[in-house]
Order: structure tokens, then sequence, then C-alpha cells
């Protein structure tokens, strides 16, 4: 097997069996082509010679390689490993990003393994790079009321803009997933949400009834619109030519409405997920139903946020006790 082949299959496979989308499976195609042409152009290839490898597909899905054989790559010692991650540190790769190639070998050689194509991963003696704690950003409850004020609500495109930021405040969904929505995964009478999550997981969560108001509101709007029969019949989010709505458009849209807020520009679509999850745990929420609410698979995922409320009881505590 080739090593254009034995990618390709494991892409494949995070693709249709994992269910991974498009730009995540991008992400690995990129660093296992990153990795391959290291093996190929250095000592660490175990003396083979091999053709270089080429770039990967435009749409992601798979990794374009020559007809290299794919035995550096199965050969590769634990210290073909270490080189390639010197070789990142040379390049001056973040910590995280250095972290994240080398999750997708460990991914790689656990499924040549499951495969029968290695007996043992050259990736299980290497120790991932210790990575700072970074606290997630979050805005204050006077903030988020001041940015879902700022869209402009008799106008359509506005009253769309409000419902959107007041979904995802509600529910704290991921904006792939806002723009996933359709029209019938809102549930009116039962005041709740259908979501696609990662990996095609389906989840039902609850959505606040200001939330269900402000896409009511849209709704009536849209349907009033004379181009309404053009419009995507299917898709909650539209764009201004009646399309459903991209992750890049939601992302500029919330850049306009920091700025008219006088809020900070570097706040992201996720910054509003974050303070769903720390909004919550701050008002009594417990760790396991907010680790539910957000589609973590993991508990340990959550679990980041119980620091930002830690600190938090920590100014409460400052504040209110007559010793401290």
């Amino acid at each position: 097997m080739n090593t254009k082949e034995l990618f390709d299959e494991f892409l494949n496979y995070l693709r249709y069996e994992r269910h991974f989308s498009p730009h995540t499976a991008k992400c690995y195609s990129a660093d296992l082509k990153q990795y391959a042409e290291f093996l190929d152009s250095s000592e660490s290839a175990v003396g083979q010679d091999h053709q270089p490898v080429q770039g990967a597909a435009n749409d992601g899905s798979t990794a374009v390689m020559t007809a290299a054989t794919g035995s550096s790559v199965l050969q590769a010692p634990p210290d073909a490993i270490r080189r390639f991650l010197g070789f990142l540190h040379e390049q001056d790769y973040s910590k995280s990003t250095t972290a994240r190639k080398l999750a997708t070998l460990r991914s790689f050689y656990k499924f040549c393994m499951r495969r029968g194509y290695l007996n043992e991963s050259p990736v299980a003696s290497i120790r991932t790079p210790k990575l700072e704690k970074r606290l997630p950003k979050f805005l204050t409850i006077e903030q988020i009321q001041k940015l879902l004020d700022t869209p402009d609500v008799t106008t359509l495109l506005g009253a769309r803009d409000r419902a959107m930021l007041e979904t995802v405040y509600s529910t704290g969904i991921r904006v792939s997933e806002l723009v996933d929505l359709n029209i019938e995964d809102v549930d009116f009478e039962g005041e709740c949400l259908r979501i696609r999550g990662k990996g095609k997981r389906e989840r039902i969560t609850p959505i606040s009834p200001t939330a269900l108001a402000a896409i009511r509101r849209y709704l009536d709007m849209r349907n009033a619109d004379s181009r309404v029969q053009t419009f995507d019949q299917q898709a909650l989010y539209v764009n201004k030519h009646g399309q459903r709505l991209s992750t890049r458009s939601v992302r500029r849209k919330l850049d306009k409405y920091l700025l008219e807020a006088g809020l900070d520009p570097s706040i992201s679509p996720h910054t509003l997920r974050h303070s769903f999850a720390t909004h919550m745990l701050n008002n009594g929420a417990d760790l396991r139903s907010v680790q539910q609410l957000l589609g973590h698979q993991s508990l340990s995922t959550t679990q980041i946020y119980t620091h930002v409320t830690t600190q938090h009881m920590k100014t409460v505590y400052d504040d209110s006790h007559p010793r401290a």
C-alpha cells in the first residue's frame, strides 16, 4: 500500500465512520502531508528514497499523495516523531498547534494498528507538550444585553441577527450548529431546539421564551417578504439572497455589532458559547447538565469553566465576607 492509499483510507475512515467534518478532515490531511514531507526529506525516513508528497485535496476530504510507498510512514521509529516535533519547534509553531499535530499522528497510528498495519505505535512513548491553561473569555450579563440590543429589529436582516444572537446565548450552540438549523428544528410549543452536533450526534436543548420570540418575529417578517418563495425553505437562518448562512457570515455580523456596541472586537461567536456556560454555572447549574447542553462528549472538556466560576466565587467572597 502506498502513502496515498494509506492516508486516503485513514481520512475516509474519519469522514464516513467517525463522521468528522470536512474542515476537521482537511486539518488532519494537512498535518499528515507535512509529516510525510518531513520524513521524506530527513534522515528519519529510514533510508528509503521516496518522491515528495504533494498537497491535500481542495475539499479536504482526502490527502492527494504521489506513488511513494507507505513504508517510511509505517516504519518510522519514535525518534522520527521526536525529530518532527523538534522541527515544528524550530519553525516556531505554538505548543497548541504542535499538540494538535501530535494528536493527528496518535490517531493515525492507532488506526494503523487497528487495521493490522502496525503492531506498535511509534507515538506511544511520546509525551504531549504541556500546554498553558487559558481560561475562556466571556461577556458579562450587561455586555450580553448591550450586544443583543444592537441589531435593528425593524428590518428583516436585523430581526434575523437578533434572533441568531439570542439563539446562541440562550442555548450555547456552536456557530456550525447554528447555521445548520432548519425551521423544523424549533419547537415553539415545547420550548426546545433540536441540534445536530459533532459526529452527527443530535441533542435536544431548552431555549428561552425570549429567544423563541425573537425567532418568531424574524420568521413572521421573512414570511411577509415578497421574495419568500425563492428562499431556502428548510434553513432557519438565511442570507439576503435567501440562501443558508455560512459561519463566516455569522462572524462578520458579530464583528459589525461588536463595533456598534463598543465591545471588545476580539470577541468571537464562541465567546457567546463561553458566556452561556459561565453564566449557567455562576447561577447554580451543575457541571453535568452544562456538559449535556453544550454537547460535550467528555466532562473534562466542560470542566475548564469551573476555573472561571471559582474565580467568580472568590470575587463574591472577597466582596461579601466580613473577614475577607
